[in-house]
């Protein structure tokens, strides 16, 4: 199956705004029905991904507690209740008002904002870290580059950007996508294309790997997971790159 198929006036902006505040209130329940046969719910593959950004923010910076960081496309907040307290400041945005309503209420200790999903809230190179977990596949592909650029501006030098994305070579995945009603007006993106994006947006050291080729539960498993990074089997993958320091 190819979710990557470009189609002006497929859905809008706007539209995606108003769908996912329809569904904020359901996300979560949607979400678990849609993997349930996969024998974890969402909750797990939450842990497995702030693991990573956790893993990835270590291994670029010296410091965690003096970041400033960025979730883009943070929906509930579903990442942040683990990472209270991890960094100096964290700010969640979305296009979904009632999303980050309800995040807000959850995570005081989060600065949420909304946006038009064209441009940010924020200043130029305010943050050192910015990740985006499942979102590119709900932008409007018209919207892809802006994203990326808006997502590079606000990014510091020698900042990381980090993007978690489903895998659209792994069948399951094709499957979930293929029937769970969030993901209705998803394109996926391939990495190679995911790669090209950030690199043309001005990012260096832009690279892909898989995650969840197998559960990473245990030592064991998830040195197996690691190793098979390289590999296209994996359930999602994620991109890092960073903003050269001047």
């Amino acid at each position: 199956m190819n979710r990557e198929i470009e189609k002006p006036g497929r859905v809008t902006q706007a539209q995606v705004a108003e769908e996912f505040d329809c569904l904020a209130g359901s996300y979560e329940r949607m979400i678990n029905r849609a993997i349930a046969f996969a024998g974890r719910d969402h909750a797990f593959y939450i842990d497995v991904k702030r693991e990573q950004i956790l893993r990835l923010a270590q291994g670029h910076f010296s410091d965690l507690g003096c970041l400033s960081v960025l979730d883009l496309g943070c929906g509930l907040g579903a990442y942040h209740s683990g990472l209270e307290g991890r960094f100096r400041e964290l700010h969640g945005v979305d296009v979904s008002a009632q999303s980050v309503k309800l995040a807000a209420a959850r995570h005081p200790f989060v600065r949420y904002s909304t946006f038009d999903g064209s441009r940010l809230p924020y200043d130029d190179e305010q943050f050192s870290m910015v990740f985006t977990v499942c979102v590119m596949h709900h932008v409007p592909p018209p919207h892809w580059k802006g994203f990326v650029a808006e997502a590079y501006r606000v990014t510091a030098p020698g900042g990381l950007m980090l993007v978690f994305e489903n895998n659209p070579y792994n069948p399951l995945t094709q499957y979930i996508v293929k029937t769970c009603d969030i993901d209705k007006h998803a394109v996926l993106l391939r990495p190679a294309k995911l790669r090209r994006m950030f690199t043309a947006a001005g990012f260096t050291d832009v690279s892909t790997r898989t995650i969840i080729s197998v559960p990473p539960v245990g030592r064991f498993l998830t040195k197996m997971d690691s190793l098979l990074g390289n590999l296209p089997f994996g359930a999602q993958y994620y991109l890092s790159g960073s903003k050269q320091a001047f």
